[in-house]
């Protein structure tokens, strides 16, 4: 006789409700009401025949038996989306390449440059996953990625794409008729403006360490206003109000086209370590879309550091 065997439903209700030991956060996870994550999981016992829970007025706890589906139902599910993955990758055709990335390196790199990728390789069709979310080659359905960080990723393929010089910049406007910008110390008579970020020790380039590179000491940081992205900063020294500290390879194409001018020479490096990547699994090293993308992108980061 065959033995029953819960859905996908089924199986994140309890994972959720287990690994939560909470029906009302499970529950909100779900996008469902604590009643129905209590009625699925009483269904699921009910048809299993076995207690997966017991349930108090204070707290609920999990059984032996609904330890051992708690940790079956994990590894059912992540096999499941792994497989969905693969499934759809197969079902989309050697034509289309699906790159993840954010939406600051998307809007001031990757979009300005596209068209010429695809002039290149017109059989290659371009789809993107614009999110600051770390995808998961396995699970989601993406081909090639983006990343900020150290380059060290388990199964992949990683290419260093240019180091992050961080320098000052402002709009022409700002430099004509705002007050004169030759040396460092005309930078306190301005609206300073950067962005926190820092990771495991290390800390994106601020005014304060511009400042001291410049040797200055006696700066006063307290006057700065800090954004929360690169391009919320950005903008504002194009619209003409600020000086921000700002990654030349992401400033690059303004400061070409003249919306912003970098005033003083000094640019700060980010940590070393620390860089894009052009990222993708070891084993589709051999795909000739992500070959072409690879290829076109690398020559592409090698224009930006020159």
């Amino acid at each position: 006789m065959a033995r029953f065997v819960p859905g996908t439903r089924a199986l994140r209700t309890l994972e959720a409700a287990a690994r939560h030991l909470n029906f009302t956060r499970a529950a909100d996870e779900l996008g469902l009401t604590p009643a129905a994550v209590s009625h699925q999981i009483k269904e699921f016992e009910d048809q299993l025949g076995v207690a997966l829970f017991t349930r108090t007025s204070r707290m609920v706890r999990l059984t032996d038996a609904g330890a051992v589906l708690f940790e079956a139902s994990g590894d059912a599910i992540d096999l499941l989306n792994r497989a969905v993955a693969r499934a759809q990758k197969l079902a989309r055709g050697q034509s289309l390449l699906k790159v993840t990335v954010d939406a600051h390196f998307a809007s001031k790199w990757l979009m300005r440059r596209v068209d010429a990728f695809r002039a290149l390789k017109p059989d290659v069709e371009l789809r993107f996953d614009i999110s600051f979310d770390l995808r998961d080659f396995d699970v989601d359905d993406i081909d090639v990625g983006i990343r900020f960080g150290q380059g060290k990723y388990a199964g992949l393929a990683s290419h260093r794409l240019f180091d992050n010089v961080i320098i000052p910049v402002c709009s022409p406007v700002l430099l004509r008729n705002g007050p004169p910008l030759k040396e460092p110390r005309d930078l306190f008579n301005h609206q300073l403006v950067h962005i926190e970020w820092s990771r495991q020790g290390v800390t994106w380039p601020n005014w304060r360490m511009w400042m001291a590179a410049a040797g200055i000491e006696d700066f006063d940081d307290t006057r700065t206003v800090v954004f929360g992205t690169s391009s919320d900063a950005i903008q504002a020294a194009i619209d003409g109000s600020v000086v921000a500290l700002a990654d030349f390879a992401m400033v690059a194409h303004d400061l070409s086209e003249g919306r912003l001018v970098q005033p003083l020479e000094l640019g700060v490096r980010m940590a070393p370590e620390f860089a894009y990547h052009l990222v993708y699994p070891q084993s589709s090293a051999g795909d000739a879309r992500i070959i072409a993308f690879r290829d076109w992108f690398l020559d592409e980061a090698s224009k930006t550091r020159g």
